[in-house]
């Protein structure tokens, strides 16, 4: 049994990893209005990785034998005004969450709980590649974004994005 301290936040990032899918598809709604459906594809597969993290963690913790219970998926509140808006509150978004795994691990290396600091090793690799792909994306857009012929094969580029679930979805 995880230590109540550990499980306790390990279930509120379900919900937090839930909270980021549904903000992830709010941002491909805003580019899918501008008509870049590869920037919207991009947050579609970002929104599917997010479930799948979420998905993970609680298979983790039923199969520890911890209750997972859910909160109302708050509305993502951010307005756009510009293409690299959402970008931002990207890169900003997964660094919140980046912090939000390492206050998991320190409260669980507190806890001595090494089987859930193995678990989370996996989540704090991810995060460190989730915020690289944010920030080359921010990059990217600085690089390209103001022309329209480098908007466009950007979005074309982005639009490529394959969904693939994580291998350790089921494990």
């Amino acid at each position: 049994m995880l230590e109540k301290k550990v499980a306790d936040l390990l279930v509120d990032q379900v919900n937090k990893e839930l909270y980021s899918a549904y903000l992830y598809m709010d941002f491909a709604n805003y580019y899918a209005d501008e008509g870049l459906d590869g920037f919207r594809n991009w947050y579609e597969v970002q929104a599917k990785e997010e479930r799948d993290h979420a998905l993970m963690i609680r298979t983790y913790l039923i199969d520890n034998g911890v209750r997972v219970t859910f909160d109302a998926i708050a509305k993502p509140d951010k307005t756009f005004k510009t293409h690299m808006d959402p970008l931002v509150a990207g890169l900003e978004h997964e660094r919140y969450v980046t912090s939000l795994i390492t206050a998991i691990y320190n409260a669980a290396s507190d806890a001595k709980d090494y089987k859930t600091m193995q678990f989370l090793d996996w989540f704090v690799k991810e995060q460190g590649e989730e915020e690289k792909n944010a920030d080359d994306l921010i990059k990217k857009m600085k690089l390209f974004g103001g022309d329209a012929k480098g908007l466009y094969m950007l979005n074309q580029e982005l639009a490529a994005r394959v969904y693939t679930p994580s291998a350790n979805l089921t494990a």
